[in-house]
């Protein structure tokens, strides 16, 4: 799945707007995103354009995760 993020810009400050899109739509979300952003070089308060990702069918969790007790990485040095 994508998400494209922005904020319109208004006197009592920014206000987020989000769009989402399919996992098989990356090719829409970045025609949007180019929309957004041909709209703010013609001069619309539009800022923070920016995409994010996340496959629905992902293997491990994001973020960090904590190993377990038989894990033992050393850096090499020489």
């Amino acid at each position: 799945m994508y998400m494209v993020y922005w904020s319109i810009i208004e006197e009592e400050g920014g206000v987020p707007h989000a769009e989402p899109f399919d996992t098989s739509e990356m090719v829409a979300a970045m025609k949007f995103m180019e929309e957004l952003r041909a709209r703010q070089r013609a001069g619309e308060a539009l800022r923070f354009i920016t995409m994010c990702s996340e496959h629905p069918d992902v293997v491990g969790r994001p973020g960090v995760d904590v190993t377990g007790p038989d894990y033992n990485w050393k850096k090499r040095r020489r």
